[in-house]
């Protein structure tokens, strides 16, 4: 390529850069910022060693399983309630109240081997077995970012603001990993050497407590210029038809990603190529890489075309590359059409966020944060049962790529039809986007 082709390739990431000052960014943004990465390292930490942790400490693995499932039930329920009450209430008190939740259950199974007392701390405390989020933290964070930067910032924030998130969620993975292996190497018990691990779970927690100590009252809702309807449900008022409808859609769209978890799409190049784990770890991280990066793009994209048409046009092939995977004859060409489909497929996801913070009053963004992100937990939940049946009958063993694409490829037309028309407040003075 020569020099005139390299600098107009690189050209979006150096207006990305650009416009990413830190100059313009007050410090309320480096706390958020500082506080997301120290909480997705931590949960990417526990989650390498958590069930090793609870079965070497003695419970069995259906008491394993019980107790996560419980976990993330737990956590629909708490966040949605802590989401949707973080507007009125108060949202850095939310955010103290959630560090406090994540210190006492990180510490509580530090210290106990007890089923029905780590059963409470998963249900009303905070702990991550995915290594992703959990907890009221995401919606309240985001709320309060876009309260502290202007509308044609936000989704660039949020981009950096989740590619952050999940470079600390890997390395945090990669360091409790390594952490228990070299403990174990130098004589500890494998028990102390996970105990260690959770040890750095709780310290995360008082990093968080402290950070949030130093807030400042600029991240709390501000009111809108109109006094809000009497009576508000889960914390919304004037916004609750369109969250109602975002929630649908996003749970949707979320049911169709439950069929293509990460897990079941690992145990299904075992099955289909007999890869072995180092292939498949090697295969995932290439691919979260892709994500991660690709967040950066989306929000130079949705700069130029909107976020509802980067959130829809970049969703579409990535679902028509999702389709294609099963009918790879090889498991090279299967991988390929795989990262070719993470390389996009993510995109959705600051535009997505962003554009829910801009279509709501200020003081009901939590809530609706809180609202859409319990919607698509719902969704995804009820999904891998379904690949699990499909996965088990070798003729359906392509179903869950074609059944995932063809209902995300729905969602994509029924969002479309619904907000192709309802921009965000920076868009409004551009052009209007091609039919």
């Amino acid at each position: 390529m020569r020099p005139n082709g390299v600098i107009a390739a690189l050209s979006p990431a150096r207006d990305l850069c650009e416009r990413s000052s830190p100059v313009n960014i007050s410090p309320d943004i480096r706390v958020l910022f500082s506080t997301r990465i120290i909480r997705l390292f931590c949960y990417g930490l526990v989650s390498v060693v958590l069930a090793l942790y609870l079965v070497e400490a003695g419970l069995d693995e259906r008491q394993v399983g019980l107790l996560f499932s419980f976990t993330l039930a737990g956590d629909a329920g708490i966040t949605l309630w802590m989401t949707t009450s973080a507007d009125t209430f108060g949202r850095r008190r939310i955010l103290r109240i959630g560090a406090l939740l994540m210190l006492i259950s990180g510490a509580v199974f530090m210290a106990s081997d007890n089923f029905a007392v780590l059963l409470l701390a998963a249900v009303f405390g905070v702990i991550s077995p995915h290594g992703k989020e959990i907890g009221p933290f995401l919606s309240v964070e985001q709320a309060a970012l876009s309260q502290l930067v202007r509308d044609g910032e936000r989704t660039q924030v949020f981009a950096w603001y989740n590619l952050a998130g999940s470079m600390a969620a890997a390395f945090g993975a990669l360091g409790g990993g390594w952490l228990a292996q070299l403990l174990e190497a130098s004589g500890f018990p494998s028990i102390q050497a996970y105990r260690a691990v959770l040890l750095g779970y709780v310290l995360g927690g008082i990093a968080l407590l402290v950070l949030f100590m130093g807030l400042s009252p600029r991240v709390e809702a501000a009111g809108s210029a109109e006094p809000a309807p009497a009576g508000r449900v889960l914390g919304l008022h004037r916004s609750r038809n369109t969250v109602a409808k975002l929630s649908a859609l996003f749970a949707l769209d979320a049911f169709g990603g439950g069929l293509i978890v990460q897990s079941m799409l690992a145990y299904w190049f075992y099955i289909k190529f007999g890869a072995d784990t180092g292939a498949i770890g090697s295969i995932f991280f290439a691919a979260n890489l892709l994500a991660a990066l690709s967040a950066l793009a989306a929000a130079w994209l949705a700069r130029r075309i909107g976020l509802i048409n980067t959130m829809i046009f970049t969703h579409l092939p990535s679902n028509v590359l999702l389709m294609l995977v099963p009918f790879m004859p090889t498991m090279p060409l299967a991988i390929g059409a795989l990262l070719m489909r993470f390389s996009i497929s993510q995109m959705d996801v600051p535009t997505r966020q962003s554009y829910t913070m801009a279509v709501v009053a200020p003081d009901e963004r939590s809530a609706a944060s809180g609202v859409t992100t319990i919607a698509r937990s719902v969704g995804a939940a009820i999904s891998p049962a379904l690949t699990g049946l499909f996965l088990s009958v070798p003729a359906l063993l392509s179903l869950p790529f074609l059944l995932a694409g063809a209902v995300k490829l729905v969602y994509d037309g029924l969002l479309y039809i619904n907000f192709r028309r309802a921009k965000p407040p920076e868009e409004h003075n551009q052009a209007a986007p091609p039919s």
